[in-house]
């Protein structure tokens, strides 16, 4: 199955719901694309040894790498982390992550300010670039083979260098790297 992504409904609603107007109004990669985020999908199996994901490593210059296990067991201030996660931010670098099990949602927004959520599974990897204004949560599958009720995601981050783990809440847009993006996007 491909990256499946859908522009969102205004609920309050738990973030973990899929958040999908009604008709569904899905989002095409190509669409993604011209926001500048991008998708490979790999063997999260073989990823200590994959020779694709060691490709796209060094074709786009991802120096760094480590993995982080969401989980309220395994990851410290569990709570407080996941609402800072979903604050709208941006950093100064793109931010790539690769997810190795379970599943969890990115939201961007397009040119029109509207959120697009894209579902992320096991081995999904994706770019967000520097610039754009998004958020991360769970979601709310129930993990049978972990016995993870929800909320469980382990995945790959990726960095250009050394990381940086500053995230810009908005608003931001008097910031070089959120112009930056914008007129990146004026040619779309």
């Amino acid at each position: 199955m491909g990256l499946v992504a859908w522009f969102m409904d205004s609920s309050e609603e738990d973030q973990r719901k899929p958040h999908k107007l009604t008709p569904d109004q899905p989002v095409s990669l190509e669409e993604l694309r011209q926001l500048g985020v991008f998708h490979w999908k790999l063997n999260a199996d073989i990823y200590e040894t994959d020779p694709e994901l060691e490709k796209i490593r060094k074709d786009q210059g991802y120096s760094y790498m480590d993995i982080i296990s969401i989980h309220k067991d395994t990851l410290p201030n569990y709570e407080e982390k996941l609402k800072s996660f979903f604050e709208e931010h941006l950093h100064l670098d793109d931010e790539i992550r690769y997810i190795l099990d379970g599943q969890a949602y990115f939201d961007v927004r397009d040119q029109e300010e509207r959120w697009i959520r894209i579902a992320m599974r096991k081995g999904d990897l994706i770019t967000l670039p520097a610039g754009i204004y998004h958020r991360f949560t769970m979601d709310e599958t129930v993990r049978i083979l972990h016995k993870c009720h929800g909320n469980y995601t382990k995945a790959m981050r990726l960095f250009v260098g050394e990381p940086v783990w500053k995230a810009y809440n908005r608003p931001a847009d008097d910031s070089d790297i959120r112009k930056k993006y914008v007129t990146s996007l004026q040619g779309c």
